[in-house]
């Protein structure tokens, strides 16, 4: 996700400068929730405020929530060989796309040796203890490395970013965050299901706001706190709540948007409309904890990264954030993804397609879907 942000949005449209989009992913990255839908949504706000932050959200969330939800409904499931080979195909152009982001942001975040040592220890430590925590933990170690280093080196003005919200927009957003996270945490010992009942609507948002709010960096890492969530107290049998991952994992879009297919399923033989109530309960309270921490802070931003040490403290987590793409190009992206020969050829020739022929992401994709049918025996 992070990739095709980078070259259709700032690259290509130049919504931000690339500073600033490695600023948003290290901001995204230390803060609860999804990092890529919250970086979605940051960039979204600096080209129409609070109404384009909300837009960018609705845009890059909705495509995969509305087909979680259609596969809650239908039960169907993308089985056959040729959506396999297709779905493979788009696996391949997105190694392709990230690697492109990985040498755009290179040549203007890391152009020197001691940057390149900061992303390339990032990328090894997160290649040897991969997890949540340790991203956090580097971002932070490069932040304090570049401090040091840096600090008595004259550094650039910070670019501006115009971002168009208020001081007390964010104290009333940072408000609703808690008080939302307080009456979730009380709410399992107000509210209780009858046995063999569905739970209430409150308890659902409840439920998976709670979750929302613990998930730093968002991706799989949500998926054991939404396993005790909905399977634990056996609101939806562990073998749907598998098929559902399944689908998750095979689909577009964020992971996240695998609460709408949890929501939908619970209740023992709900209405359709109980489901897709229950299904964008769920979908919005995951992602509501992330977005509310990300408006809190934005407000704030600009005056923060313009003091000198906080700008060399970035210098040091802008190299990192290049490390941090980098270690998921190589795991799980292309370890995962390029599984013969073939793959590697098809994947090297959508990276020169987007990088050296500069064709447009679209046909790029379109071509490489169809490249995996052709050498599957489909087309």
């Amino acid at each position: 996700h992070l990739g095709y942000f980078q070259k259709e949005l700032v690259a290509r449209r130049q919504w931000c400068s690339e500073t600033t989009y490695a600023e948003l992913i290290a901001l995204a990255q230390s803060l609860p929730g999804p990092a890529s839908s919250q970086v979605g949504f940051s960039l979204g706000i600096l080209r129409a405020g609070w109404l384009g932050g909300i837009a960018a959200w609705l845009g890059f969330t909705l495509p995969s929530a509305v087909l979680m939800l259609a596969f809650a409904l239908a039960g169907s499931q993308l089985t056959s060989r040729p959506a396999l080979a297709l779905l493979h195909g788009l696996q391949l152009v997105a190694v392709a796309v990230v690697a492109q982001a990985v040498l755009a942001m290179q040549q203007k975040l890391v152009p020197n040796p001691i940057r390149i040592a900061f992303a390339l220890a990032a990328a090894a430590i997160l290649l040897f203890l991969p997890s949540q925590l340790t991203t956090l933990g580097t971002i932070a170690a490069a932040a304090l490395a570049g401090y040091l280093l840096f600090r008595r080196q004259p550094q650039p003005a910070a670019e501006p970013i115009d971002l168009p919200l208020s001081k007390s927009a964010g104290l009333a957003a940072a408000a609703i965050l808690i008080l939302l996270l307080a009456l979730s945490s009380i709410a399992p010992f107000v509210l209780h299901a009858s046995a063999g009942q569905p739970p209430a609507p409150l308890a659902i948002f409840s439920a998976f706001y709670r979750s929302g709010a613990l998930v730093f960096g968002g991706g799989h890492v949500v998926l054991p706190l939404l396993q005790s969530t909905v399977v634990a107290p056996g609101w939806v049998p562990l073998p749907a709540f598998l098929s559902g991952y399944g689908a998750a994992q095979a689909l577009p879009g964020p992971l996240f948007t695998f609460a709408a297919y949890l929501g939908a399923k619970i209740a023992p033989s709900p209405s359709i409309s109980s489901q897709l109530l229950n299904g964008l309960l769920a979908l919005i309270a995951l992602f509501a904890p992330g977005l509310l921490a990300l408006a809190a802070v934005l407000p704030w931003w600009s005056s923060i990264r313009s003091n000198p040490s906080i700008r060399a403290a970035l210098t040091g987590m802008n190299a990192a954030v290049v490390g941090i793409l980098l270690a998921a190009l190589i795991q799980p992206l292309a370890t995962t993804t390029l599984k013969t020969p073939i793959d590697a050829v098809i994947a090297a020739a959508a990276f020169s397609l987007l990088v050296f022929a500069k064709l447009p992401s679209w046909l790029v994709v379109t071509a490489t879907a169809a490249s995996t049918l052709v050498f599957n025996g489909w087309m």
